[in-house]
């Protein structure tokens, strides 16, 4: 909890808890992650259906808000329930270890903007 306050007080941003109906539901953010930024959630297995409007908004708020050029997200290769970063456009980058686990890792560059043509 003392890491999670320092990032706030540093970067002013870090993991929020979630809560819906008065109920701890988990926790997520964008957090560093050496010269990258995190994407970071953690939900009881009963709200993982909240994850892809949390991951949405997460999203949004590191690229519109913090104006970053990337984000990564690590999940251990047993975790096969990805489906909404894949969609969100996160890709396979690599591997990582944390404390002897393995890691896949992921990240997501920020979409380019759209720029029309005129003839």
């Amino acid at each position: 909890m003392i890491i999670k306050e320092a990032i706030w007080t540093e970067l002013g941003f870090g993991p929020w808890a979630y809560v819906t109906e008065d109920q701890f539901i988990g926790w997520g953010g964008i957090q560093p992650d050496g010269d990258d930024f995190e994407l970071a959630l953690v939900l009881n297995p009963t709200y993982w259906g909240y994850g892809k409007v949390i991951y949405d908004d997460l999203i949004r708020f590191a690229f519109e808000e913090l104006k970053l050029s990337s984000l990564v997200i690590y999940f251990p290769p047993s975790r096969t329930r990805i489906q909404a970063i894949l969609k969100a456009g996160f890709v396979k980058e690599g591997e990582a270890e944390f404390s002897g686990c393995r890691f896949i890792r992921y990240r997501l560059h920020k979409p380019q903007k759209a720029t029309s043509k005129t003839k």
